[in-house]
C-alpha cells in the first residue's frame, strides 16, 4: 500500500509540475495498468518547455538518477555503454527530443518495485 501511495504522490507531483511547465496542460495522459504505471505523453513544445525549465533538476533531487530509466532512440548522441547504462542527466534526454523539429518524450512514473529500481521511465520519440 506505502508503495501505491508513494508511486500517486510520485505521479501527481510531476503531472502537476509538466502541467504549470508547459502552460498549455495539452500533455496526453497514459495509463497502463498492467505495467503499474502511469504518465504523460508531451508534445514537442511541452517537451522543450520541460527541458528548458526546473523540472528536471527538483525531480532528480527526489529521485536519483540511478532509479530513472531512459529509452533512448537508436540514433542517440548520448552515451550508453554495452549494458544499455545511459550515461546522461535526465535534462540531457529530454533536450536530446528536443532538439529534433519533432521530438518529445514520454515520461512514466512506477509503482516501486514493479520496474527493478526504476521510479521514473523517459522515452525519447522523433522521426
Amino acid at each position: 500500500m506505502r508503495k501505491a501511495l508513494f508511486g500517486l504522490a510520485l505521479l501527481t507531483t510531476l503531472a502537476g509540475s509538466v502541467a504549470a511547465a508547459t502552460q498549455a496542460a495539452a500533455a496526453a495522459p497514459v495509463v497502463q495498468p498492467d505495467q503499474q504505471r502511469a504518465g504523460v505523453i508531451l508534445t514537442h513544445d511541452e517537451t522543450a518547455a520541460l527541458g528548458d525549465g526546473p523540472i528536471p533538476a527538483l525531480v532528480t533531487m527526489v529521485v536519483p538518477e540511478s532509479r530513472i530509466g531512459a529509452g533512448l532512440k537508436p540514433d542517440t548522441q548520448l552515451y550508453h555503454d554495452q549494458n544499455g547504462n545511459v550515461h546522461a542527466s535526465l535534462r540531457q534526454v529530454i533536450e536530446e527530443a528536443a532538439s529534433h523539429p519533432d521530438g518529445s518524450v514520454v515520461v512514466m512514473a512506477n509503482v516501486p518495485g514493479s520496474h527493478g529500481t526504476r521510479l521514473l521511465d523517459v522515452f525519447q520519440q522523433w522521426h
